[in-house]
């Protein structure tokens, strides 16, 4: 049975708890009030029947296979589900088949969701972009992964996304309260007794996820017997053992996290950055990547305004290796407070990208003869090291071209002004 499926009959086993809370129509949909609430773009498309094909993009449990039913259950187009993990071109083309012949005699539109359309290969995404192109499907993705990375360029311009944000904290107490109170539903017959605490910390532990919050309270209402006094954090906490981050190493998670990460540094706030690091290593993230993160926002965004951030980062990242996870965790802490403190410069970065711009716009590279490898006892004869001024004989400087006569006083690296790049 799937989630477009008729509601079982009462002979069967009970569903999850949040299977059975998720939200009937628009006005139950909890924190998406940008897309849903009253004149949200979304929800006029829907109470319109006039749906475009679309992306629905967002953290597990903030309402997509739920806006799929919704859509489902009020269009008065043909409506097909399918998982994209389960499924493949030849059943694509199969509904496209039956669409096309459905909107050729009966003049009805096809509406396709698709869910965890981020498995679908670029072979498979092909197979679905004609169709989607000349309307014969109207296709509705729904994915966790983000779209500008999943989806093929071609098949993405031709959908609008849009963005589902996790719950904030009293959506989450209000969808906890429905649930309590649904007699029908929920747990209103017979509700577990939670303290105002547990309750909180049922909401903190979803962090956003619906599905999570319901599954938790579920867990609970089974585990704490009927005659048990008021449930408390502590009887949450050992039914449900430790908290599991959202956080997956090769999606948005990772990069949006170390993208924090070193944006905190960048921006000289220890404190934030010591949080994104406790996250990043909560979650499991390897202790190399951050290490390694941390040696190349040293040269390019702290350079010689403090030559120390970059033996300070190459530290870290050898105790990592050295030592290991969780001792390694107080040297890269150590290693990110130093470098949020630092004075910044990116001077040296600019100062390699214009030379490395300057190498490709030269239609040749010649080494000035005076420069040139003089170590043969024959090459002066050849013009090479003829006319070069040994510095030491003239006191450790003497001015003299160093750079190809082409780029003759070009200058690449400008000192920043900060920490030691005054001098």
């Amino acid at each position: 049975m799937d989630l477009f499926s008729h509601p079982q009959q009462p002979s069967q086993p009970p569903s999850p708890l949040a299977f059975r809370m998720r939200p009937r129509d628009l006005d139950e949909i909890e924190g998406q009030l940008h897309l849903v609430g009253p004149g949200g773009p979304l929800r006029r498309l829907i109470e319109d029947d006039r749906l475009h094909s679309f992306i629905l993009y967002g953290p597990p449990g903030t309402g997509k296979t739920t806006l799929g039913q919704i859509i489902a259950r009020r269009t008065r187009c043909h409506f097909e589900y399918l998982k994209a993990v389960s499924s493949g071109s030849a059943e694509i083309r199969s509904l496209a088949a039956d669409a096309s012949q459905r909107r050729k005699y009966y003049q009805q539109r096809t509406i396709l969701f698709l869910d965890e359309v981020h498995r679908f290969n670029k072979g498979q995404q092909d197979v679905l972009l004609p169709f989607v192109e000349d309307g014969t499907l109207t296709l509705i993705g729904a994915t966790t992964e983000n779209p500008l990375y999943e989806i093929n360029s071609a098949l993405l311009s031709r959908l609008r996304i849009y963005v589902l944000e996790l719950l904030d904290e009293p959506a989450l107490q209000r969808i906890l309260e429905r649930a309590l109170t649904d007699r029908e539903r929920g747990l209103g017959a017979n509700p577990p007794r939670l303290t105002p605490e547990a309750r909180d910390f049922i909401v903190l532990q979803a962090r956003g996820d619906a599905r999570a919050a319901l599954n938790l309270l579920e867990a609970v209402a089974q585990a704490v017997p009927p005659e048990a006094e008021a449930v408390t954090v502590a009887d949450v906490t050992r039914i449900h053992g430790q908290a599991v981050f959202q956080y997956d190493k090769k999606a948005d998670q990772h990069y949006d996290t170390i993208s924090a990460f070193i944006k905190s540094i960048r921006g000289s706030d220890p404190d934030a950055a010591l949080f994104w690091l406790a996250v990043m290593l909560a979650a499991g993230e390897d202790a190399r990547f951050i290490a390694r993160r941390l040696v190349v926002h040293a040269a390019e965004d702290i350079g010689l305004a403090d030559p120390r951030a970059l033996l300070m980062a190459n530290a870290a990242a050898h105790a990592v290796e050295y030592v290991g996870l969780p001792e390694a965790r107080i040297p890269l802490a150590e290693a990110t407070i130093y470098l949020a403190r630092a004075p910044k410069s990116n001077a040296s970065k600019v100062a390699i990208d214009e030379a490395t711009r300057a190498v490709r716009e030269m239609a040749r590279i010649r080494v000035p003869p005076h420069l040139a490898d003089a170590s043969h006892p024959r090459a002066r004869s050849l013009g090479r090291g003829v006319g070069y001024l040994y510095p030491h004989d003239f006191g450790g400087y003497v001015a003299q071209d160093y750079l190809p006569p082409e780029l003759k006083g070009r200058v690449f690296y400008r000192p920043s002004g900060n920490g030691e790049e005054q001098e």
